[in-house]
């Protein structure tokens, strides 16, 4: 059993695995968080250009 717990604590084969997963769930929270920003941007975009347009209606 000590022999099977020394090198379960050696053994580095999962370290890259959990490495990736952090940078990975990184990476989703970053353009989660880009598109949320983008999308409020583009949404207020379109209004403002609604809000204009109606503005220039000759009727």
């Amino acid at each position: 059993m000590m022999n099977f717990i020394k090198n379960f604590r050696k053994d580095e084969d999962g370290a890259v695995t959990v490495d990736w997963v952090v940078l990975t769930a990184a990476v989703v929270g970053l353009a989660v968080a880009a598109y949320t920003s983008i999308e409020t941007g583009a949404t207020e975009l379109t209004a403002d250009t609604d809000t204009f347009l109606q503005a220039q209606d000759p009727n």
